[in-house]
């Protein structure tokens, strides 16, 4: 391959991957031509990606970028997949797709620049997506402070339905009675 088809390939790979904060690699060796059609559409579906790599122009496109700590793990065919909502919704959907799909093969996954070995990636399929986690966050700050406001307007409701009845008794002329 010539210098300047390389350097097309190595641009290319950089308006692709530069921007990106996590990906997960994989093997995708002994798959037919329809099988990797229907994996791509359902991984395109769910507005993720998947792109084989040349290894070498890869690493050199990857330097300095968030996706350089998976330099070591660009060896053999590698597919790296990418897009979703997060590296955490890519590594749960390939999870689900390895029950299909039977020949893949995860290599490992990066994700905020720490990387995952293949074994890791069910790991990495167990944390929480960016908005799962600001769910979290927010149920934390919040249960205490809904729990106190429950607390006191439920003594203020209480107190309401006791002066309504008292209210509705008097307007039908009823006399009130001390309870003991």
């Amino acid at each position: 391959m010539s210098k300047p088809v390389k350097n097309l390939i190595i641009k290319e790979y950089q308006q692709r991957f530069g921007e990106l904060d996590g990906a997960v690699l994989i093997d995708m060796r002994g798959m037919k031509a329809v099988e990797t059609n229907a994996f791509r559409r359902n991984l395109a579906d769910k507005g993720m990606k998947v792109t084989i790599v040349k290894n070498l122009l890869a690493r050199q496109a990857l330097g300095g970028s968030k996706l350089e700590p998976v330099g070591p793990l660009l060896d053999g065919p590698t597919a790296l997949v990418y897009g979703g909502e997060s590296v955490v919704d890519v590594a749960r959907t390939l999870i689900d797709q390895a029950k299909a799909f039977k020949t893949i093969q995860f290599k490992g996954a990066v994700l905020d620049g720490q990387v995952f070995a293949a074994g890791e990636v069910d790991v990495l399929s167990k944390y929480p997506t960016r908005d799962e986690a600001i769910g979290q966050v927010l149920s934390a700050a919040l249960g205490p402070a809904s729990q106190l406001a429950a607390a006191v307007t439920g003594a203020g409701a209480t107190l309401g339905a006791v002066l309504k009845s008292i209210e509705e008794k008097l307007e039908k002329g009823e006399a009130i009675q001390k309870q003991a």
